[in-house]
């Protein structure tokens, strides 16, 4: 109904909720807990952007925007209308990575392997570079920067549709909390902190969906040991397999933060023994840089993930998400995710850029 007072009611967490519960259920399986936090990150934008409306009327008392960003892997932009009934499906998911399969998705690697053919070969020589990196101690007091560039698939429509490319920059700070404040985003010419998640409004302590490099360092060096505990701890879906999951899971790690050289070997050596990985020789970042890389198909839902190294000293360039055949998402080849590294440095104040040879 039309009545005033209704209408003009600000839009809290409890109303988001309700209107949740009045959509139908979609049509399409349980999401990923990453992509079912990425919906919900957006529809809390929208939610302040509704508070931010209230606010502004004579009277009312001003309430400060909100940033909350997930790692870039999982940023779709949607509205929330879309949003909310894409909670529905995800509210099978828990918050502490267990799901549906077997009890939280932890695999068995006991009879893991190095991993065979070109891939393995190459994630191995990446892994020794990594191994020889000079080692950075980063301190709790200090900030990770990382500026970037990146494009992503906007589903409003229920198609996947990319939008241009945009930079960002990106500062996270290495306490190990828990925090309040979980960073700083620059893009389209704003800066906005980035603030924790539902239910987490005490702070947000360093995990796997906050990683700093004391984190990284207290993980096991050993890729058996550490593949299972990325299966372990990321959920299983109906839209995605598990073992694609970890894949990007390992991804989105490597490339947002800095961490030991032994730890960042020991990811790209369990990279290495998850099925399905393959080399990708004609692998290009979102900017069209060109490397060496490796790649990972999920042929049951139709999405292919490459990374992409430098072909000389085998740094982490970016990434590309697609799809491999036409799907309710789109047609084959559509771009679903992109990213390109720039920079990555250890700073000392959040929004500080580092100095040339740092």
């Amino acid at each position: 109904m039309n009545d005033d007072a209704s209408s003009s009611r600000p839009v809290t967490d409890d109303v988001a909720g309700e209107v949740a519960r009045l959509l139908p259920p979609p049509p399409v399986g349980d999401l990923t807990r990453g992509r079912h936090l990425h919906h919900r990150e957006r529809l809390m934008h929208e939610i302040d952007h509704d508070r931010d409306q209230a606010a502004a009327k004579p009277g009312a008392t001003p309430s400060g925007r909100r940033a909350r960003l997930l790692r870039p892997a999982l940023l779709m932009p949607v509205t929330a209308l879309a949003l909310a009934g894409a909670l529905t499906a995800g509210l099978a998911l828990s918050g502490d990575g267990s799901g549906s399969g077997n009890g939280g998705g932890a695999r068995d690697t006991a009879s893991a392997t190095e991993g065979s053919g070109q891939a393995g070969a190459l994630l191995g020589r990446i892994s020794k570079a990594a191994m020889s990196t000079e080692a950075e101690t980063v301190r709790e007091d200090q900030f990770v920067y990382t500026r970037s560039s990146f494009r992503e698939a906007d589903v409003t429509s229920g198609k996947a549709v990319t939008d241009p490319l945009k930079e960002r920059e990106i500062w996270l700070p290495q306490r190990s909390g828990p925090l309040k404040k979980l960073g700083l985003v620059r893009q389209d010419g704003e800066s906005l902190p980035i603030n924790p998640e539902l239910g987490e409004e005490n702070g947000t302590p360093a995990g796997l969906h906050r990683p700093t490099y004391r984190w990284f360092a207290s993980l096991p060096t050993d890729p058996d040991a550490l593949l299972k505990y990325l299966y372990a701890k990321t959920s299983e879906s109906d839209t995605q397999e598990h073992d694609q999951v970890v894949f990007d899971e390992i991804r989105s790690l490597v490339s947002g933060q800095i961490m030991p050289p032994e730890n960042a070997a020991a990811f790209f050596k369990a990279a290495a023994r998850i099925p399905g990985v393959t080399k990708a020789p004609d692998a290009r970042d979102v900017t069209g840089r060109k490397g060496t890389g490796i790649a990972r198909e999920d042929t049951e839902h139709g999405e292919r993930s490459e990374w992409v190294f430098d072909a000389d000293d085998l740094s982490y360039l970016g990434a590309r998400t697609y799809l491999t055949r036409d799907t309710v998402q789109g047609e084959k080849g559509t771009l679903l995710y992109g990213e390109a590294i720039h920079d990555q440095a250890v700073v000392d104040t959040e929004g500080a850029r580092p100095t040339k040879g740092s």
